[in-house]
């Protein structure tokens, strides 16, 4: 039995929480694969309650789980997810882009994922003021690029996909930071002579990413790139109401919408949960990597396939233009599970 922990959030993510636990007690009781859920709390009302955004509770019962699922939280994100990717060395950011029916993609044939490193760059907020001037320090290793280069590969080696990395950076400018990267990701390139290996720059892929989503498959980049990146992506495949994303490391990983808590919706049952219940996809087919899992990858392509065939029938939150609640929703999936 598989121990889950739940941070059910701020803002929208409370809903949101509801609707992933509907889910995932309609896949304990209906689908055979069973797992607990400790809901935890963190984020912004936890802070203005507890004096702190992310309690040494909340830590240990993540530590003790086997996995997470994190909600939105609000403004206090920074001290919780930024903190457990540190903490749990959850080195690869993981963001899926692809074209669902029916949710204004460019394309209806956008297949990529965007890989990025998830502990350096300027997220490691080492700054300071000098002066009149403030200044940022932005830590590049080998080691963590060498480490993101090799899951961007192994990723793309698993994908039924085009086999293709495009390595994103800007080490004409940054030529010392940017250049440690640039150069990681082509030495790990080698061990991997069937992956296509690319390189391109930051402004260029971002002007791609509307001209040729396309043509691309994994993206490998900083984290400050990859942040920003993702964001465009997922706006290209339709908005970040279907993009999921994962935090991953050797031995545990984290899971979340890419979206924010949304406050000016909060409360009205009107939230699209699907980014959250992909992100919960994403989550099952981690357990069945890691634990040769069969089941965990069979559950997650039935949760993708249902709401797959949701949106191409029209069926979706008011948010999006549909009619139905995040609670209407929330059963049309739980029915056809």
């Amino acid at each position: 039995m598989y121990k889950i922990s739940l941070i059910t959030g701020d803002g929208i993510g409370p809903e949101l929480s509801e609707s992933a636990v509907s889910v995932l007690n309609t896949i304990h009781d209906k689908l055979d694969l069973k797992f607990e859920i400790n809901q935890l709390q963190a984020g912004d009302l936890t802070l203005k309650e507890t004096g702190h955004a992310l309690p040494t509770e909340t830590i240990n019962a993540i530590k003790q789980s086997d996995v997470c699922l994190k909600a939105p939280v609000g403004e206090s994100a920074a001290d919780v997810i930024v903190v457990l990717r540190r903490m749990l060395d959850l080195y690869a950011n993981i963001r899926p882009a692809k074209s669902y029916p029916n949710m204004s993609a460019l394309r209806d044939d956008i297949d990529m994922v965007i890989v990025r490193e998830n502990t350096e760059d300027l997220y490691t907020g080492k700054e300071f003021s000098l002066g009149d001037s403030a200044v940022a320090l932005r830590i590049i290793s080998e080691k963590a690029s060498k480490r993101i280069a090799k899951y961007a590969f192994e990723t793309a080696k698993q994908r039924d996909s085009m086999k293709k990395v495009t390595c994103v950076h800007k080490s004409n400018v940054m030529r010392v930071t940017d250049g440690v990267f640039a150069k990681a990701c082509s030495d790990i390139s080698k061990e991997y002579p069937d992956i296509s290996f690319e390189q391109m720059y930051v402004d260029a892929c971002a002007m791609n990413l509307i001209r040729q989503p396309h043509q691309f498959d994994v993206i490998v980049t900083t984290n400050l790139f990859g942040d920003i990146l993702s964001d465009e992506s997922s706006q290209v495949v339709g908005g970040l109401g279907m993009a999921p994303a994962a935090n991953i490391g050797d031995e545990f990983a984290l899971f979340e919408p890419v979206h924010g808590a949304a406050f000016d919706i909060a409360g009205q049952n009107i939230a699209n949960p699907s980014s959250f219940l992909l992100s919960i996809k994403m989550m099952f087919d981690w357990l069945g990597k890691k634990n040769n899992d069969t089941k965990c990858f069979e559950v997650g392509e039935k949760l993708e396939a249902v709401i797959f065939d949701l949106v191409k029938n029209g069926i979706k939150t008011k948010d999006i233009g549909g009619d139905k609640t995040t609670t209407g929703f929330t059963k049309e999936i739980t029915d056809k599970l």
